[in-house]
C-alpha cells in the first residue's frame, strides 16, 4: 500500500533532503500562485484538484476557468496521477462529469474519479469498468463520516473487492485509520496527520506493530520548536510509509 503524505509544502524549505523516494500528495490549490517545488515533478507524486479548498475560501468560482488552469498545471508538470474535480455535492454529478471529460480531453490522460455514497453502487460499477484507478472519499466535511463506522468498513471491503476483481486500483482519499488498514486493502491512501499533529503540538508515534498513537501536548503548555516537531512527525510517517509499501 502506498501512503502519500500531504502538506509537504509546509516543511519544504527546512527539509533539505531529496524526496524522490517519498510518496507525496499536493493540492493544486497550494500551487495556484505559480510557485512550487521540484517535488511536484517526481514520479512518486499524486495531485489533488484542490477544488474544495478553493470553494471553501469563500470565493466565487468559475469552474471552467479553474479546470483550464488545473489542466495547464498538469501538462506543465507532467502529472501522471491526478484527481477529478468531485464537486457534485455543490454543483451536480452531471456538471462534475462534464468537467472530468474536459480535463481528460485537455490532458490526454484519465483522471482518478472519486466515489462517495451519493453516487451509488451502480456508479461504482461504472467507474471500475471505465477506469484503472479510482478513489473513495474518506475525509472532508461533507459525507465521509460513514467510513468511520463498522458498516462503512464492510461497504469499503465490498467496494475494494469489486474493484480488484476488475484489476482496478483504489485510493482512499484522506483514509488514515491505521488500525483498520489491514482490513481495507487500498492500493494507496493519503494523510496529513503528521502535519496536523505538529500544528496542535502533538507527537506522532508508531509502536512496534506500526500502530499509530499521538503523544498529546500537556495542557497549558506551548511547543517551543514547531519546525522540528513537524520534521520529527514527517520523518516518522516516512518510516511508516516504507513499512506500508512492503507489508500492507
Amino acid at each position: 500500500m502506498k501512503v502519500y503524505l500531504a502538506g509537504f509544502k509546509t516543511i519544504e524549505k527546512v527539509w533539505g533532503k531529496p524526496t524522490e523516494d517519498i510518496y507525496l500528495l499536493s493540492s493544486f490549490y497550494e500551487h495556484k500562485t505559480g510557485r512550487y517545488g521540484d517535488y511536484v515533478f517526481q514520479e512518486k507524486h499524486i495531485l489533488d484538484s484542490g477544488a474544495f479548498s478553493f470553494f471553501g475560501g469563500g470565493q466565487s468560482v468559475d469552474w471552467k476557468k479553474y479546470v483550464g488552469q488545473y489542466c495547464d498545471f498538469i501538462k506543465k508538470t507532467n502529472q501522471k496521477l491526478f484527481f477529478e474535480l468531485d464537486i457534485d455535492l455543490i454543483t451536480s454529478l452531471k456538471f462534475a462529469e462534464q468537467l472530468r471529460k474536459e480535463i481528460e480531453f485537455q490532458t490526454g490522460r484519465q483522471s482518478i474519479p472519486v466515489w462517495r455514497p451519493s453516487r451509488g453502487l451502480e456508479y461504482w460499477h461504472k467507474m471500475i469498468e471505465e477506469y484503472s484507478y479510482v478513489a473513495i472519499s474518506a475525509s472532508g466535511a461533507f459525507d465521509s463520516a460513514w467510513t468511520r463506522t463498522n458498516e462503512g468498513l464492510r461497504i469499503m471491503q465490498k467496494l475494494l473487492a469489486l474493484a480488484h476483481a476488475k484489476n482496478c486500483k483504489v485510493h482512499g482519499l484522506g483514509y488514515t485509520f491505521i488500525s483498520t488498514l489491514k482490513q481495507v486493502p487500498f492500493d494507496s491512501i493519503d494523510s496529513t496527520t503528521w502535519n496536523v499533529g505538529g500544528k496542535y503540538g502533538n507527537v506522532c508515534l508508531f509502536d512496534k506493530n506500526w500502530n499509530s498513537a499521538r503523544q498529546r501536548r500537556p495542557k497549558n503548555m506551548r511547543v517551543k520548536d514547531v519546525k522540528n516537531l513537524h520534521l520529527y512527525n514527517f520523518e516518522n510517517w516516512v518510516k511508516f510509509q516504507k513499512y506500508a509499501d512492503k507489508n500492507l
